[in-house]
């Protein structure tokens, strides 16, 4: 079992989650983040004034899947996310962990089949 946590642009969440369904990902959970990495935040314009923001709009989705899902799952996200053939800075990461136990609330399953 892996845990995949993904950092993506808020405008890739519809294609991303619509892709990883297509590959058989049916489980995810989504959180809204703030973060920044090379581009440093960014700077705009309001009423004449210019303002810095450090921080900029992620969301993390955080994907537990069997290793049987792990290359799909990675792949997808990436070719969907990345901006264009090559990327652009900003675009987000993906992580992998590995999983030491997952347990089913619902029916006291452990392992991979708590998974499922």
């Amino acid at each position: 079992m892996r845990l995949v946590l993904a950092i993506i642009r808020p405008t890739k969440l519809s294609a991303v989650k619509e892709a990883l369904s297509k590959v058989g990902v049916q489980r995810m959970t989504v959180c809204d983040a703030q973060g920044f990495g090379r581009q440093r935040g960014q700077t705009a314009m309001y009423r004449g004034n210019e303002y810095k923001t450090n921080l900029l709009r992620k969301i993390v989705l955080e994907i537990v899947v069997n290793e049987d899902f792990l290359e799909r799952t990675i792949d997808t996200i990436v070719g969907i996310a990345r901006s264009g053939p090559v990327g652009d800075i900003g675009d987000g990461k993906v992580f992998v962990l590995p999983l030491v136990e997952a347990i089913s609330l619902s029916d006291g399953s452990h392992g991979p089949s708590a998974v499922n």
